[in-house]
């Protein structure tokens, strides 16, 4: 697509789309949209939205459909900005988020982290170059649900002069079902050539709707594959896999970023957070249990360095946790244990898992050199330190949508793997297996409110007669007894982000007990979560507290300040200005960056990260079918 020609016509092309109705345009298979609307937690995706006709006409059908119980979410992307100001002003009030994007790479889309029912390119096609279209139609179904709809109108008779301007191609639809089918979709309809609705005797068009099929993105084959079939020397092909899940299934804003490549697009993390999960499964394993993670005698791991994990025998799993702060030799050793994980999955998983009867490997890691220092913040931004880690989406996608079906499988696994060894002989007989699945349990949280609860007293007593005092979800006062609700509850996805911890009365923290707000009532209670999210974490007084001294030009930390406050020093000549920035504050956006679709790393807007507690929620309701309050 040629963006500019689109802005630089933006009035004239939006005059010239909104002319026709989207029944006249789209009729010829509109006997596919009733059954994806009734649906509604359905989402739906307009690729190339322009003026915002289709993206409109779909809101307001889901309104009209469900009213208050409508939670059909829709994206419209349309990469020219002007047309896109004209789309959202087309659409203001309807519930639709605009993004700005374009296919092959779909990058702010993917962001997301979420799957579509239906994902509509409405003259569209035209303008993706042949060579482009077999990784945008791979693209197209890595984001389609399973039974997801992928609906193309194709326009053929494209003059020199627009092939020119306008950057259109010549399109077939025989190419694109062939595309399709490589991919795993199949045809549900392909339509006969229709006149233009504009009345341009030169211009025809066909449609063409795919479909995913039911049974998910193909990477099971893969998984299975290494889970059960392929050979273990030790526990590592396990544990990597159950690494990418968790991170998959818990932090989705994980991803620094999508690359395209000859064998299928792939997503890139941070090999330090790698790292991190993967010491953080191992530690109470091998720390606390002693159960072996290899055949032999010997206990020891590649990972386990003197200088490294061997220092670190104090600590616990929970330990390795985003937002956490390790100082002095703890912190010296935890950057030595990171870089240690990362040399041992550079060198051992990632070279060994293969594609089978392949031995092209699946996953890639580019590490870098990390230098141990003595305080060490644990957020996505320090992570990138280490490098990247590669995989395939089509995994990444298998993993963040079927986590709870997928880990069953490799925890059994890895307990058979276990009670291999001769080292574990006492956990042989399956009757004694038991304590291995045990063992395995993922240590990282229990549920608790009490750091929270803390927090809430300290303010009470401060601001006895705030706003701040009251209820997320009721508005009622607090002023007496209350509890800390996890907005997203513990029971189905545990997390104790500061973020996800909100005060609110006893009586309605029962009533919705272990149910998922529904988007309606998390968008009546934004103010007063944000309110809530300000006070309690992000303003205080002391913030900010500066005077000059005498330093070498370079960044000092020093973290033994009350309240857990960091020095961060900028560079001077002759003095340094010191600014005391809370730990708090940090840990709050490093925690939720990481674990909610859609941020960056940086990211320090409460207004984007309830925007992406809101896609969360949405995910979750898909993906686990959870009761609604």
């Amino acid at each position: 697509m040629a963006p500019q020609f689109y802005n630089d016509n933006a009035t004239e092309l939006a005059q010239q789309y909104l002319s026709k109705s989207f029944d006249e345009v789209h009729q010829s298979w509109s006997q596919f949209l009733p059954s994806i609307i009734e649906n509604p937690n359905a989402r739906i995706l307009d690729l190339g939205a322009g003026s915002g006709r289709d993206a409109k006409h779909l809101a307001e059908l889901a309104a009209n459909t469900h009213n208050e119980k409508n939670n059909i979410q829709i994206l419209a992307a349309e990469p020219a900005k002007e047309l896109s100001i004209i789309g959202q002003k087309t659409t203001q009030g309807l519930n639709i988020k605009w993004l700005e994007d374009s296919l092959p790479a779909l990058s702010n889309v993917t962001q997301q982290e979420i799957s579509f029912d239906l994902i509509l390119l409405s003259a569209v096609w035209m303008h993706i170059p042949p060579s482009d279209r077999t990784r945008s139609i791979r693209k197209l179904a890595n984001l389609l649900k399973p039974g997801g709809k992928l609906v193309i109108s194709l326009r053929h008779g494209q003059t020199e002069q627009e092939c020119k301007k306008r950057k259109m191609h010549h399109v077939c639809a025989g190419e694109l079902k062939q595309l399709a089918t490589d991919v795993g979709l199949f045809t549900k309809l392909e339509t006969a050539q229709e006149e233009d609705k504009l009345g341009r005797n030169h211009v025809s068009w066909q449609t063409v709707v795919l479909q995913m099929p039911d049974d998910g993105t193909g990477a099971f084959p893969f998984i299975r594959h290494v889970a059960i079939n392929d050979g273990k020397s030790a526990t590592h092909k396990l544990a990597l896999l159950r690494v990418l899940l968790r991170i998959a299934d818990g932090h989705p804003g994980a991803v620094l970023r999508r690359e395209s490549s000859p064998f299928g697009d792939r997503v890139i993390l941070p090999v330090g957070l790698v790292a991190l999960y993967w010491c953080h499964q191992y530690k109470d394993l091998i720390d606390k249990h002693n159960i072996f993670q290899r055949p032999g005698d010997d206990p020891n791991m590649g990972f386990m360095k003197p200088n490294g994990w061997h220092k670190l025998t104090h600590r616990t799993a929970s330990d390795y946790r985003i937002g956490n702060l390790f100082t002095g030799d703890d912190a010296k050793a935890l950057y030595r244990t990171i870089s240690h994980a990362v040399n041992n999955i550079s060198d051992m998983p990632a070279q060994k898992i293969t594609y089978a009867d392949s031995k092209k490997t699946v996953f890639e890691v580019n590490k870098k050199t990390v230098r141990a220092k003595d305080s060490i913040f644990l957020d996505l931004q320090t992570l990138e330190q280490w490098g990247e880690f590669s995989l395939p989406e089509s995994t990444w996608m298998a993993f963040n949508r079927y986590a709870c079906w997928i880990e069953p499988v490799l925890v059994s696994e890895w307990v058979k793997t276990m009670a291999s060894y001769s080292g574990n002989a006492e956990h042989a007989a399956p009757e004694k297996q038991f304590s291995l699945y045990q063992a395995l349990h993922w240590l990282e949280l229990k549920r608790t409110t009490t750091e929270v609860r803390n927090r809430f007293e300290q303010l009470k007593k401060q601001q006895p007669n705030s706003e701040l005092m009251q209820c997320v979800w009721s508005a009622k006062s607090l002023k007496q007894n209350y509890e800390i609700d996890h907005s997203i509850p513990f029971a189905r996805w545990p997390n104790n982000d500061l973020w996800n911890l909100l005060p609110t009365d006893c009586k309605i923290n029962n009533q919705k007990s272990d149910r998922l707000p529904t988007k309606h009532k998390l968008i009546e209670s934004k103010e007063r979560i944000q309110h809530w999210w300000q006070e309690a974490w992000l303003n205080d007084s002391a913030a900010t507290n500066k005077q000059s001294k005498t330093s070498n030009s370079k960044k000092i930390e020093i973290n033994e300040q009350p309240m857990g406050y960091t020095i961060s020093t900028p560079y001077f000549a002759n003095s340094t200005e010191i600014e005391i920035i809370p730990v708090q504050q940090k840990r709050f956006f490093a925690e939720a960056n990481i674990a909610l679709p859609g941020l960056n790393s940086d990211n320090t807007s409460i207004d984007d990260l309830f925007e992406a507690l809101v896609m969360q929620r949405g995910r979750l309701k898909e993906m686990q079918q959870l009761r609604e309050w």
